[in-house]
């Protein structure tokens, strides 16, 4: 009876792990905008390639608590209010000048999954006249690029690059999400690059994660390892 008793919690708590992998905070906000005009941004969270998104009273841990930033052509980082819905959160901004603009999260969640701690990351992209956003624009330890997302057309090849502490990311599994639900996994060489192609219009989630086995304290716990996972969204019209 024991057994079985050990046997199940084992699997509970597999079970758990995997949901909590699975799920991943995403930013959506148009891939182009104006200056004067006023730029909206959503932050959700739940499975892209599932069309799942969670209520936010859902949200693992204190996930809802992240900090949305903005990261302007002149790299002044500016903080942006969020306004609560029912499934995300929204901010606003509005351009000041053209050039790229970066909206990025970096949060880590204050309880442990077990021993480990995670932390989500995320980054959208925003051109605002001519302008050619830049990997480095982005502040986050983990994140991805994608060249020439703005530009993107379908059945064309895309490159994408992970970055790991400002370093390519190389070995790292990335995981392509489309809008109708067909996803791929693709693996960065060594400068951290990876290839897919589009097939169909729509919003693309794309997705890399790295797990870090040097333990500490978080928040007054152990733990033994960081799972980090960073996504990157882009539209193709």
């Amino acid at each position: 009876m024991k057994k079985i008793t050990f046997l199940a919690l084992t699997l509970l708590l597999s079970f758990v792990t995997t949901s909590i992998f699975a799920h991943a905070l995403w930013i959506e906000t148009a891939a182009s905008g104006k200056v004067g005009q006023k730029q909206t941004v959503k932050v959700f969270y739940g499975e892209y390639v599932a069309n799942e998104r969670d209520s936010v009273a859902k949200w693992y841990s204190d996930v809802k608590e992240f900090s949305l930033w903005l990261v302007g052509p002149d790299q002044k980082k500016t903080q942006l209010t969020l306004t609560p819905g029912a499934n995300h959160f929204e901010g606003t901004f509005t351009p000041d000048q053209n050039g790229a603009y970066t909206v990025v999260v970096s949060h880590e969640a204050r309880e442990l999954g077990g021993t480990t701690k995670y932390h989500f990351l995320s980054s959208a992209d925003v051109i605002v006249g001519k302008a050619l956003p830049a990997a480095v624009q982005n502040p986050n330890v983990l994140k991805l690029h994608v060249e020439g997302a703005s530009a993107a057309k379908i059945n064309k090849p895309l490159q994408l690059k992970a970055f790991l502490n400002d370093a390519a990311a190389k070995g790292k599994t990335v995981s392509v999400f489309s809008p109708n639900g067909w996803s791929r996994e693709l693996t960065t060489d060594d400068n951290g690059a990876a290839e897919f192609t589009p097939l169909w219009k729509g919003r693309y989630v794309v997705e890399v994660s790295d797990m870090d086995k040097t333990p500490g304290q978080h928040n007054g716990k152990d733990y033994k390892a960081t799972w980090k996972g960073a996504t990157y969204s882009f539209e193709i019209n």
